[in-house]
C-alpha cells in the first residue's frame, strides 16, 4: 500500500496521534513541557486533517511544529521517551512529511543524542531513513548526518561500529545515488557549462547542481581522509582509517564510474587526488624486496601492509576497469606496478594478491585490447600488455625454479600445504582440501623434481579471488603451495580464452558483413576497416611469445589430464586464431610446440627442430635463469601406452609414447580437423608429426586411404597398452574425418595440404630409397583420402596430387610405388565414377585432365604398376565404359602402351581389356577412336611374349572389321563430321591435314589401317601369327572389300598389298635354312616346317594366293583404275618371282596364283549379264540354296543394302567401260604379259643347270612342272589370236625342258606308278594336253596357222624319241627306269635322281603323231615340211632297235603307228611323187623297214614260242604292207627304192637265224612264216602281170635271181660242209639255213607252177633248172629234216620235166 493512499494517511493519522498521545502520557510527570507540547501537536494535527484536503502536504508544511514535540521528546535523553519519539520521527520520515527545515533541527537533535552517546543504533537507523526516504537533506546538514555515521563507527561497541560501518557505506552510496536521479532528471535539457577557470575544486564546484555537488563533496573529503588531511566539507570528523577510506573509495569508483565519466569535475578528482594518492600508497611494496630488511640496512624501508596493499590493488583494478580511458598513463603506471609486484623478490602474500588482480584484468578481454592500442601501439610508450603476459609466464617459470623462497608463512605450513592445516580451513578452503596422504592423484605440475599442486581456484572465464577479498585480515594469510600457480595457470587460461573469443567474434561480425556487401555490391571488393586487423595482430604478437613460453613449460609438467586438456585447448586457439590473422610465425609456433608434445621426448624431426630454431632466440630468463621453451623432463611421471619404431633413422631402437602423447595428438587431430583452412603452411608440421606418430602406433593404410591398426613389418614389433588399443580405431576414425573434413576448406587451404602431403610424401619416398626399411604410406594414403572427398572440386587438385603420386610410382621400393599406383588408380576410378556437376560427358576438358595420370603411368617402367594401371583400367572400362567418350585415347593409349620387355601377365591383362573394349564398347566409342583400337590390336598382335594373345588379337582385328562392315553408315557419318572440322582447324592453322593415307576419304583410311595393320603381322617372325594374319587380311579385303571407294582401291594394292608382298619376298628369300630343334616342350615341328625358310615358305605361299585372289575376284574393280597394266606386271613378277624360289611349295603355290588369275573371264558388257552391280565389281552373287529358295529353282540374290551402298560409292563404277577396241587392246596386253612371264617362269625353271652339278642344286618338282604346263592351255586361249610361230618354239623349249627334268628319288615312289605299270606322269599328261590345245585351235582357225603343225609334228616326235633315247638334263647323272628289269637295281644302288619312265610318254606322243597325221596328212605345210619323213626318220630308231628297246611295247606300238602312217601318208606321197617333195622320204622309209624286220637285236632268252610267233605275225603284216600298198604301185616310186624293197624282200626270204635257239625251237624260230611271205610276196611281184613299166619286172626279176643265185650258194656249201665233217653233225645254224632254202625253193615252184608262164623270164627258168643237179647232191645229206625238206623242194620239178612248146616260145616272145 503506498504511502499517500486515503488509507495509509488515515493510518498515519491515527499513529501521530497515539505517538503524541502516548508521549504526552510519559512525560507528563517529569517533563511538562514536552507534555503540552504533545498535546497542542494533537490538536494541530486534527486541525491540518480536517481543513485540508491534501493531507499529506499540509503536515509537510507544519512539519516544523509537528516535528517539535518529538523532538523535546529526545531531548529528554530518557531512553524509553526518547525511542519513542525516534519511532514517530521515522515514521513520518518515511510518510516524507518532513521538511527541510524540520530535517535540519532532527539531525541537529540526533547529533546531540550521539555527543551524548545515547541510542547509538536507533541514531544509524533515524539517519538512514532520512536519507533513503526523500532528498530533503542537503549541503551542511547531510555532512553533519555523514560525519554523525563516521563518528559512531569509531566507539568502542563493535555493533555499533560495524553497523556505522554498514551505515557509511549506504549513506555514501545514497549520496551518488541521488546525483544519478538527479543527472536523469535533467538528461534532456542541454545546459551550457560556464568555461573551467583553472584547476582549483573550489571554483570548479559552483558549475555543479545541487545533489552533484553534494556528491562531489563527499569524493574529495574521502580522498582527503585517506590521505590523512583534513576535510573540507566533512566537518567534525575525529578519526578515519586508511582501509576503510580505501574501502568506500573502492565502492563509490566501482558503483558509479558514470558519474566520474560524465563531469569533469569527477574526472578532474580521479586524476588529480585518486590516482597520486594510490601512487603514493603504493610506495613500501614498490621499494620492498625480500630478504633485504637486515639490521645492517641504512635506512629503514617501511614493510609493505597487508590490508593497505590489498585494498589499493583493488582500487587499482576498479580504476583500470572502469577509467581506463579517462587515465591512461595512470593505469601504465599502475600496470608496470602490478607487473612488477609479480617479481620473485616480492613477498609471497603479495605475489598470490598481485597474480590475483593480474586474473582480474585476464577475464576483460576488452580491457586488454585497450592496453594493447593505448600502450603497445604507440612508439616509445612501453609494451604494456606483452610484459603483462610475459610476466606471467615469468611468475610460472620463477614458480618452478625457486618455489617458496623467503616465505616464512609457507615454510611453516604443513607439507600438504593445501589446505590441510587449520588456516586453510580458515581460509575457505581453495585448495581440494585433500589430506596429505592423498597427493598421487591429485592433480600437479611436475618439472625437474619440483612437484606444484593444482588446485580449482575460480570458475572459467571470471577471477574470483580469494585474498584480494581477505577484507577483515590485518596480517598477511599463508599462502597454500600451489594456490599463486594455479592461479596464474587459471589467467592464462582465461587471457588466452578471452582474446581469441573476442577477436573471433568480431572477426565472424566482419565476416558476415562482408557477405551481405558482396551480395548487395557483387562487382566491387569489399575493404575491411584496416585498423582492427592491426590491434588484433598487434594483441597476439604482443602475447604469443609469453603465452607458448609457459603453455609449453605447463604442458610438458601437467600431470593432470584436465590441465594438459586445457593447456591444449589454449594452444590450440591461438594456433588457430593466428592463422586467421595471417600470424604465420606464431601459429607455426603454437603448432610446433603441441607437435613436439605429441611425440616422444628428444625425438628427432627436422620439421620441428628447424622451426625451434627461430623461436629459441626468444627464450626468456628470469633472474639469470635462461628458461627453453620446450624442454622436456617429465617422462619419468607419465604413463606410458605404447612402444613402436621411430620412423625416422636417427634414434636407434623403441620410443615409447605416454598419454599425454596421445593425448597431444588427438589435439593436434583437432586442430587440423577443425582449423584446417588457417593452418597453411603449417600442414607440414602437423601432417609430419602425424606421420610419425601414426608410424609408432603402427598403423597402416587401408581400402581408400583410411589408415588401421597393423603390425610393423619389422623391428620389435609395437607394443601397445589396451588403453591405446582402444582408442587406435578412434585415432583412426579422426585421422580419416580429419582429412574428410579437407572438403570444407577453401582452395587455397587445399593446395596447403596437398603440398604439405607432397613434400612429407617426398620425404618418405628418399628415406624409403636407401634402405629396405618399409616405408611410410602415410602421405600417399592421406593424399588418397584427401583426393577421394574433394571430388566436387578434384580438378584444382589434381595436377599437383597426380603429378605426386606418378612420382611415388616409379619409387624403387615396391611397397611405397604399390601404393602410389593403388592411391592414384583408385582417385581415377572415384573421380570417373564421380556425378560431376556439369557431368563429364559435356566437360571434355575435365574428363582428359582425369584420364591422364593414367596414361602418364604407361611411363613406368615398374611391371607391378603397369599390372595395377591395367588391372583399374579394366575396372574403368566395367564401370564407366559407356561414358567415356572423348577419353578413349587416353584409354587405348594405356592399354596399348606394351612392350616385349614387360613380361606376359601384364600383356595378358591388357589385352583382357582389349577384348573388353572390342566386344562391348565399339558402338559407344567417338568413330575417330577405331583407328586408335586398330593400332592397339595390331601392337598386340605384333608383341612377341604370348602367341596366343598374338592369334586372339587377328581374330580381333577381323571382329572389329566386321563392326566398321555393319555400322558402315553411321561411322561414315561421324567421320565425315570429324574430317570437315579438322580440314578447317588446319585451314586457319595454314597447315596441311596430316593423317595416314591422307587423300583417301576418312572411312577409307580406317580400312587402309586395318589393312596396313594386318600387313605387319603378315611379315612377324612367328609362322602362326603370319598365318593368321594372312588369311586374316585377305578374309577381310575379300569380305570387306566392296566398301572401300576406287581410289582407296589403289592404295590397297600399291600400299598394302605389293608392299606386303614385297616385305614377305625379302624375308623369305634371306631366311634361315637351320634346322629348329623341336619347340620347348613337347611340341614338335613337322618336317616340312622345321626350318625358318620353310616357314616362310609357308607364308610366301598364303600372301600371293590372296593377292591373286583379290586380282581375281576384284578385277572388274581394279581394271578400272589407271594403273592397272603396272599393277598387273607387278602381280606377275611377284609370281615369277614366287614359282622361281629354289622352294617347291612356294614355287608350286605360285603357280596356283597363276592359273587362279588367269582364269577370268573378261567381264561382259552389263546389258549381257544379269545382277550387273555385282559382276561389274566381281562380287559373286551370293546363290541361296536352290532348293531353300522361294522361287521355283531360281536363285535369289541376297538383298540388304549392299546394292545401295555399292551405288552410292560412286555411280561411275557401274558403268562399264565403253565397248570398243581399248579394252579388247589393254585386255590382250595383260595377257601377253602373262604370257611372257610364264615364259620367262619355264625358262628358267626348266633349264637344264650349266656346270657340273652340285649335290644341292634345285630341280623343279613334277607337281610343280605339271602345274606350269597345266597354265599354258587357258592362257593360250587369250593369246591365240596373236600366237606366233615364234611363241610356239618357245612353248617347245619349255615343253621339252619340262619333260626332261628328273624327279628326286625320294618323291620318285609317289610320282612313279608301280614300276610294272606303264602309265603317265600327270606333267606328261599336261605337256600332251598343251600341245593338243595348240593342235585343236589350228585346227578350227584359220588357213595361216596352219604353218605351225610341222613344228607340233617336230614336238611330238622328239618326245617319240625319249622311248630309246632318255633326254639328258644337264650334265646331270640320273637313272633310267624303264620296266622291271631295273627294279632291283634301285634298290640296290639308289640314285639321288631318277629320270622318269618315258615310255608311256613316248608311246602316247606317237598315238598322237599318228592322229594328228591322219587329220593333216594332206595339208600343204604338212607335206612341204616332210612330216611323214620326219616321222618315219623317228620311228626307225624304235623300229632299228627292236628287241634292244627299253621296252617292248615301244617297238610293237611303232611298227603299228608306221602302219597306220603310211597307210594315211603313201597315197600323198604317190600323189605328189612329181612335186620332189617326197624324194627324201623314201630312202628313210626303206632303211627303217630294214632295220626292224632285220634288226641287230636279238630276241631275249625269255621270249616264249608263242610271244615268238606274235612278233613273227608283226613282221609278216609290213610285208604284206609292202605288198599291198608299195609294190603295187612301184611306177610312183623312185626306182632305187623299189630295188631296195626287193632287196629287202629278197633277204627275208632265205631269213638265217641266230645260233641260240635248241632243237625244239627250231622249226619255230626260223621265222618260216615271215620268210614265206616275203619269198611270195617277192615271188607274186617277181611274175606279175601288172608290172607298168620294164623298170620294174626288172627290179622283181633282178630280185628273184638274186634268190636263186643265193639258194644255189647255201645248197653248195652245205654239201661241201657236209663232206668235209664226215659223222659230226653240222653246226645248228647251218641245218636250219638248208632247211629254209629248201623250203623256199618249194614255195618257189609252187609259185612258178600258179604264174602265168609268160610272165616268166627265160634267165629265171634258167637259173630254176640248174638248181635241180645241186639239189639231187644234197641227197647224201644225213639229216633227216634235210631230208624231208628236201623231198618236198624235189617233188615239184616233175611238173617242169616237159615244158609244153608254147610256153617256151612265149617265154621266147
Amino acid at each position: 500500500m503506498s504511502t499517500s493512499s486515503p488509507e495509509a494517511v488515515k493510518k498515519l493519522l491515527e499513529n501521530m496521534q497515539t505517538d503524541l498521545r502516548s508521549l504526552s502520557m510519559e512525560c507528563k510527570k517529569k517533563f511538562p513541557p514536552v507534555k503540552e507540547a504533545a498535546e497542542s501537536g494533537i490538536v494541530k494535527v486534527k486541525t491540518i486533517a480536517a481543513r485540508n484536503t491534501g493531507i499529506l502536504a499540509a503536515l509537510k508544511e507544519n512539519s516544523l511544529e509537528v516535528v517539535q514535540p518529538f523532538l523535546m521528546g529526545c531531548g529528554t535523553k530518557e531512553p524509553k521517551i526518547t525511542q519513542l519519539c525516534l519511532a514517530a520521527i521515522q515514521r513520518l520520515m518515511s510518510h516524507e512529511v518532513v521538511s527541510e527545515a524540520a530535517a535540519g533541527n532532527i539531525i541537529n537533535m540526533l547529533w546531540q543524542l550521539m555527543e551524548n552517546g545515547l541510542e547509538e543504533l536507533k541514531l544509524l537507523q533515524t539517519v538512514l531513513v532520512l536519507l533513503t526516504t526523500n532528498t530533503v537533506v542537503h549541503d551542511e546538514v547531510l555532512s553533519k548526518a555523514i560525519v554523525l555515521c563516521f563518528r559512531l563507527h569509531f566507539t568502542k561497541d563493535n555493533i555499533t561500529n560495524n553497523t556505522a560501518a554498514a551505515t557509511v557505506r549506504q549513506v555514501v552510496t545514497v549520496v551518488f545515488e541521488r546525483m544519478v536521479a538527479e543527472d536523469e532528471r535533467f538528461k534532456g535539457i542541454v545546459e551550457q557549462p560556464p568555461p573551467v577557470q583553472g584547476n582549483t575544486n573550489r571554483r570548479s564546484v559552483s558549475t555543479l547542481r545541487p545533489s552533484a555537488k553534494d556528491a562531489y563533496m563527499l569524493f574529495q573529503d574521502l580522498c582527503q581522509l585517506v590521505n590523512a588531511d583534513a576535510p573540507y566539507w566533512l566537518v567534525g570528523m575525529t578519526e578515519m582509517t586508511r582501509t576503510f577510506g580505501l574501502e568506500l573509495l573502492e565502492s563509490v569508483l566501482n558503483d558509479f564510474p558514470g558519474v566520474f565519466l560524465q563531469h569533469q569535475e569527477f574526472s578532474f578528482l580521479l586524476k588529480e587526488r585518486v590516482c597520486p594518492l594510490v601512487i603514493k600508497l603504493f610506495s613500501p611494496n614498490i621499494k620492498f624486496r625480500q630478504g633485504c630488511n637486515s639490521a645492517a640496512s641504512p635506512a629503514p624501508v617501511e614493510k609493505p601492509y597487508f590490508p593497505i596493499c590489498m585494498r589499493l590493488l583493488r582500487v587499482v583494478s576498479v580504476l583500470i576497469k572502469h577509467f581506463y580511458t579517462l587515465l591512461v598513463t595512470e593505469c601504465e603506471i599502475f600496470l608496470s606496478l602490478l607487473v612488477k609486484f609479480l617479481d620473485g623478490e616480492k613477498p609471497q602474500w603479495l605475489r598470490a594478491v598481485a597474480v590475483e588482480s593480474v586474473h582480474r584484468l585476464c577475464v576483460q578481454p576488452h580491457l586488454l585490447r585497450s592496453f594493447c592500442q593505448s600502450y603497445d601501439m604507440k612508439q616509445h610508450s612501453t609494451k604494456v600488455f606483452r610484459d603483462i603476459v610475459n610476466a606471467l609466464g615469468s611468475f610460472i617459470q620463477s614458480l618452478f625454479i625457486i618455489p617458496n623462497a623467503g616465505n616464512s608463512t609457507a615454510v611453516s605450513a604443513p607439507a600438504g600445504g593445501s589446505g590441510s592445516g587449520a588456516q586453510g580451513g580458515a581460509q575457505g578452503g581453495p585448495g581440494t582440501g585433500g589430506v596429505s596422504g592423498n597427493l598421487t592423484t591429485q592433480a600437479a605440475f611436475e618439472y625437474r623434481g619440483t612437484w606444484i599442486p593444482l588446485m580449482t581456484v575460480s570458475v572459467q572465464g571470471s577471477a574470483k579471488a580469494t585474498y584480494l577479498e581477505m577484507l577483515d585480515k590485518v596480517e598477511p594469510p599463508s599462502i597454500p603451495e600451489g594456490y599463486a600457480m594455479s592461479v596464474a595457470f587459471s589467467a592464462l587460461l582465461d587471457l588466452v580464452r578471452g582474446i581469441t573469443s573476442m577477436i573471433e567474434r568480431e572477426l565472424a561480425v566482419e565476416e558476415e558483413a562482408a557477405a551481405e556487401f558482396r551480395e548487395t555490391h557483387p562487382a566491387q571488393a569489399w575493404q575491411p576497416q584496416p585498423g582492427v586487423h592491426l590491434v588484433w595482430e598487434e594483441m597476439v604478437s604482443a602475447c604469443w611469445c609469453g603465452l607458448l613460453a609457459a603453455l609449453s613449460l605447463l604442458l610438458d609438467a601437467s600431470t593432470d589430464e584436465t590441465a594438459t586438456e586445457n593447456i591444449l585447448k589454449a594452444e590450440l586457439t591461438m594456433a588457430s586464431l593466428c592463422g586467421r590473422l595471417g600470424l604465420v610465425t606464431p601459429r607455426d609456433a603454437f603448432i610446433t610446440a603441441i607437435c613436439k608434445a605429441s611425440l616422444p621426448p628428444h625425438y628427432a624431426l627436422t620439421v620441428l627442430s628447424c622451426n625451434t630454431a627461430n623461436l629459441s632466440s626468444k627464450a626468456y630468463s628470469i633472474q639469470g635463469h635462461s628458461v627453453q621453451i620446450i624442454s622436456p623432463s617429465s617422462e619419468s611421471h607419465q604413463q606410458v601406452v605404447a612402444v613402436g619404431q621411430p620412423l625416422t633413422s636417427q634414434p636407434q631402437g623403441t620410443v615409447v609414447l605416454t598419454a599425454k602423447n596421445i593425448q597431444c595428438m588427438r589435439t593436434l587431430l583437432n586442430l587440423a580437423h577443425c582449423h584446417g583452412a588457417v593452418l597453411g603452411t603449417s600442414w607440414q608440421l602437423v601432417l609430419a608429426t602425424l606421420q610419425h606418430l601414426v608410424w609408432i602406433l603402427g598403423l597402416k593404410p587401408g581400402m581408400g586411404g583410411a589408415l588401421k591398426p597393423g603390425r610393423a613389418v619389422e623391428g620389435p614389433s609395437t607394443v601397445l597398452t589396451t588403453a591405446v588399443m582402444t582408442d587406435l580405431p578412434i585415432i583412426s576414425n579422426i585421422l580419416s574425418r580429419l582429412f574428410e573434413s579437407s572438403q570444407y576448406l577453401d582452395d587455397v587451404s587445399l593446395h596447403h595440404l596437398i603440398n604439405a602431403l607432397c613434400s612429407l610424401s617426398l620425404e618418405a619416398m628418399e628415406m624409403a630409397s636407401g634402405n629396405n626399411k618399409e616405408p611410410s604410406l602415410f602421405a600417399v594414403a592421406k593424399l588418397l583420402e584427401t583426393g577421394l572427398v574433394n571430388m566436387d572440386r578434384i580438378e584444382i587438385l589434381w595436377r599437383p596430387l597426380t603429378g605426386h603420386l606418378l612420382e611415388v610410382c616409379q619409387h624403387p621400393n615396391s611397397r611405397m610405388r604399390e601404393w602410389g599406383a593403388e592411391a592414384l588408380t583408385a582417385l581415377i576410378k572415384a573421380s570417373l565414377a564421380y556425378k560431376h556437376d556439369p557431368p563429364l560427358a559435356q566437360n571434355q576438358r575435365l574428363q582428359l585432365l582425369l584420364l591422364n595420370p593414367l596414361k602418364e603411368l604407361s611411363n613406368v617402367l615398374h611391371a607391378d604398376i603397369r599390372q595395377k594401371q591395367l588391372e583399374s583400367v579394366l575396372q574403368i572400362l566395367q564401370s564407366q565404359g559407356d561414358s567415356l567418350g572423348p577419353g578413349w585415347p587416353l584409354v587405348l593409349g594405356v592399354i596399348g602402351a606394351i612392350r616385349n620387355d614387360q613380361g606376359e601377365s601384364l600383356i595378358r591383362t591388357a589385352f583382357q581389356c582389349l577384348q573388353l573394349v572390342v566386344t562391348d564398347f565399339l558402338p559407344t566409342m567417338p568413330c575417330t577412336c577405331l583407328q586408335i583400337v586398330v593400332d592397339v590390336a595390331g601392337s598386340f598382335g605384333l608383341q612377341n611374349q604370348e602367341l596366343n594373345i598374338s592369334l586372339t588379337s587377328i581374330g580381333l582385328l577381323w571382329n572389329i572389321s566386321d563392326y566398321f562392315f555393319q555400322r558402315g553408315e553411321a561411322i561414315i557419318q561421324e567421320l565425315e563430321r570429324e574430317e570437315e572440322a579438322l580440314q578447317k582447324r588446319a585451314q586457319e592453322k595454314g597447315e596441311t591435314l596430316n593423317r595416314p593415307f591422307h587423300p583417301a576419304p576418312p572411312f577409307d583410311c580406317l580400312w587402309l589401317c586395318l589393312y596396313a595393320k594386318l600387313g605387319e603381322m603378315c611379315v612377324d617372325p612367328r609362322p602362326a601369327v603370319r598365318k593368321s594374319a594372312g588369311q586374316t587380311l585377305f578374309s577381310t579385303i575379300a569380305a570387306h572389300g566392296t566398301l572401300l571407294q576406287q581410289p582407296t582401291w589403289h592404295i590397297v594394292v600399291w600400299k598394302v598389298l605389293f608392299q606386303l608382298l614385297d616385305c614377305v619376298r625379302a624375308s623369305s628369300t634371306t631366311a634361315d635354312k637351320e634346322k629348329i630343334e623341336s619347340g620347348g616342350g613337347n611340341i614338335l615341328i613337322h618336317h616340312s616346317r622345321d626350318t625358318a625358310e620353310k616357314q616362310w615358305a609357308e607364308t610366301w605361299v598364303l600372301t600371293l594366293a590372296g593377292v591373286a585372289r583379290i586380282f581375281n575376284t576384284r578385277r572388274y574393280l581394279l581394271q578400272q583404275l589407271g594403273d592397272f597394266f603396272e599393277a598387273w606386271e607387278v602381280l606377275l613378277n611377284h609370281i615369277q618371282s614366287a614359282a622361281l624360289s629354289k622352294n617347291n611349295e612356294v614355287s608350286l603355290a605360285a603357280l596356283k596364283s597363276f592359273q587362279e588369275i588367269l582364269q577370268i573371264v573378261t567381264p561382259v558388257k552389263d546389258s549381257d549379264r544379269p545382277c550387273d552391280a555385282f559382276a561389274a565389281m566381281g562380287v559373286p552373287p551370293v546363290l541361296i540354296d536352290p532348293f531353300s529358295a522361294s522361287g521355283p529353282g531360281r536363285p535369289l540374290v541376297r538383298s540388304d543394302s549392299l546394292v545401295e551402298r555399292l551405288t552410292r560409292y560412286n555411280g561411275a563404277e557401274l558403268q562399264a567401260p565403253p565397248p570398243g577396241e581399248e579394252s579388247a587392246l589393254e585386255d590382250s596386253a595383260l595377257w601377253w604379259s602373262a604370257w611372257n612371264t610364264w615364259y620367262r617362269t619355264g625358262t628358267d625353271s626348266t633349264r637344264p643347270p650349266s656346270g657340273p652339278t652340285e649335290k644341292f642344286s634345285f630341280i623343279p618338282s613334277q607337281p610343280f612342272l605339271t602345274a606350269l604346263i597345266q597354265i599354258f592351255p587357258a592362257l593360250y586361249q587369250h593369246i591365240k589370236a596373236n600366237f606366233s610361230m615364234e611363241d610356239l618354239k618357245k612353248l617347245g623349249v619349255i615343253l621339252h625342258g619340262a619333260v626332261s627334268v628328273p624327279i628326286s628319288s625320294d618323291a620318285s615312289p609317289f610320282i612313279l606308278p608301280s614300276y610294272t605299270e606303264a602309265v603317265l606322269t600327270s606333267l606328261q599328261e599336261a605337256v600332251l594336253t598343251a600341245l593338243d590345245v595348240l593342235q585343236k585351235a589350228i585346227c578350227v582357225g584359220p588357213e595361216n596357222l596352219q604353218v605351225m603343225y610341222p613344228a607340233i609334228f617336230e614336238q611330238l616326235l622328239l618326245f617319240v624319241e625319249f622311248s630309246c633315247k632318255p633326254p639328258q638334263y644337264g650334265r646331270m647323272e640320273t637313272k633310267h627306269v624303264a620296266n622291271a628289269k631295273y627294279n632291283q637295281i634301285q634298290l640296290f644302288a639308289p640314285a639321288e635322281w631318277v629320270a622318269l619312265n618315258y615310255v608311256p610318254f613316248a608311246e602316247r606322243s606317237l598315238e598322237v603323231v599318228v592322229d594328228l597325221y591322219h587329220k593333216t596328212a594332206c595339208h600343204k605345210a604338212v607335206i612341204n615340211e616332210k612330216v611323214l619323213q620326219n616321222i618315219i626318220k623317228t620311228l626307225r630308231m624304235p623300229l632299228g632297235l627292236k628287241y634292244a628297246c627299253p621296252a617292248e611295247s615301244t617297238w610293237k606300238l611303232a611298227v603299228s603307228s608306221l602302219l597306220k602312217v603310211l597307210s594315211i601318208g603313201l597315197p600323198v606321197a604317190r600323189q605328189h611323187a612329181s612335186s620332189g617333195k617326197f624324194d627324201t622320204m623314201w630312202p628313210e622309209l626303206a632303211n627303217a623297214f630294214e632295220d626292224f624286220l632285220f634288226t641287230k637285236s636279238t630276241p631275249p632268252d625269255n621270249l616264249s614260242i608263242q610271244e615268238f610267233q606274235k612278233n613273227e605275225a608283226v613282221d609278216v603284216e609290213v610285208v604284206q604292207l609292202i605288198s599291198t600298198e608299195i609294190l603295187p604301185f612301184a611306177n610312183f616310186i623312185p626306182k632305187d627304192f623299189v630295188g631296195q624293197i626287193m632287196a629287202m624282200l629278197n633277204r627275208g626270204s632265205i631269213h638265217s637265224q641266230s645260233p641260240s635257239f635248241t632243237e625244239a625251237e627250231i622249226d619255230v624260230r626260223m621265222r618260216e612264216e615271215f620268210s614265206k611271205v616275203c619269198f611270195e610276196t617277192l615271188l607274186q611281184f617277181s611274175f606279175s602281170n601288172k608290172v607298168s613299166t620294164p623298170q620294174e619286172g626288172y627290179i622283181s626279176r633282178m630280185a628273184l635271181s638274186v634268190l636263186l643265185k643265193r639258194s644255189q650258194d647255201v645248197l653248195r656249201r652245205y654239201v661241201e660242209d657236209e663232206r668235209l665233217s664226215g659223222h659230226c653233225p653240222l653246226p645248228r645254224q647251218q641245218v636250219t639255213e638248208i632247211i629254209f632254202v629248201l623250203k623256199a625253193i618249194s614255195t618257189l615252184m609252187d609259185s612258178l607252177k600258179k604264174t602265168q608262164p609268160e610272165n616268166v623270164d627265160g634267165i629265171t627258168w634258167a637259173q630254176v633248172i640248174a638248181l635241180y643237179p645241186t639239189l639231187v647232191e644234197c641227197v647224201t645229206c644225213s639229216s633227216p629234216e634235210v631230208s624231208s625238206a628236201l623231198k618236198e623242194a624235189l617233188g615239184p620239178f616233175k611238173d617242169f620235166m616237159q615244158p609244153p612248146v608254147s610256153r617256151v616260145q612265149n617265154g621266147e616272145s
